[in-house]
């Protein structure tokens, strides 16, 4: 891996919005995340350290820890001399990702259900927005508003540590390999997304095992329970 010990620069106007935020690190393993999801990055290619650092105007320190993030997640990989890379994919890895990923989110609506009826206003907001971008067949936005729903959800949960390791499963680029690798289905995310909101109105026990088969949705077919 490529690399200088030099000073970390703080955050200036030209520097993309997304580092004038705090947690550097983290902003930076997000912005890689992005451009996984995004396909600016395919499976096996190099993400030279010294180029996202020079684009993000930072130093190389974050950049590296950011990556080596990545790669507890499964998502990067560092090769002797030649540094990290997109791990290739296969539906095995999918499909080992996502009973995770629903057992949290089952988790976060035991743990909010009491206090989601005081969050349907911004919760049917957002659901408009996934269903007006699918009215629009925008693959791309559906895919990130449909994962800011869930974020929300598991935000509500109020529980610190379940949200820092949802957010560190790296929901995006999984979610996007699932439905564009992998041929999963593609259906009307919007109306689930309606009947669990509904779920949480009425306070519906079952509404935690509705929010987990919800997300084993998106499991590539064969490897769905």
């Amino acid at each position: 891996m490529e690399g200088v010990n030099a000073p970390s620069v703080a955050p200036s106007d030209d520097q993309p919005a997304l580092l004038r935020r705090t947690g550097l690190v983290d902003q930076i393993r997000e912005f890689i995340v992005d451009g996984i999801s995004s396909g600016r990055w395919q499976p096996g290619e190099r993400i030279v350290e010294r180029r996202v650092a020079t684009e993000l105007g930072v130093s190389q320190g974050p950049v590296r820890e950011a990556l080596r993030l990545l790669e507890t997640l499964r998502l990067i990989e560092t090769l002797p001399n030649r540094g990290a890379r997109v791990r290739p994919f296969d539906e095995r890895d999918l499909a080992e990702i996502f009973p995770v990923r629903a057992g949290l989110e089952r988790t976060a609506v035991e743990l909010a259900l009491p206090r989601l009826t005081s969050h349907l206003d911004e919760l049917e907001a957002q659901n408009a927005r996934l269903a007006e971008a699918a009215a629009e067949g925008d693959l791309d936005v559906q895919i990130r508003e449909s994962i800011h729903f869930h974020r929300l959800v598991v935000g509500f949960s109020g529980n610190h540590l379940l949200t820092s390791v949802w957010e560190g499963l790296g929901i995006e680029v999984w979610t996007t390999l699932s439905l564009r690798l992998h041929k999963t289905e593609i259906y009307s995310k919007s109306a689930e997304h309606a009947r669990i909101i509904e779920a949480f109105r009425q306070q519906d026990p079952s509404a935690p095992q509705m929010l987990h088969d919800h997300v084993m949705n998106y499991a590539p077919l064969t490897y769905r329970p």
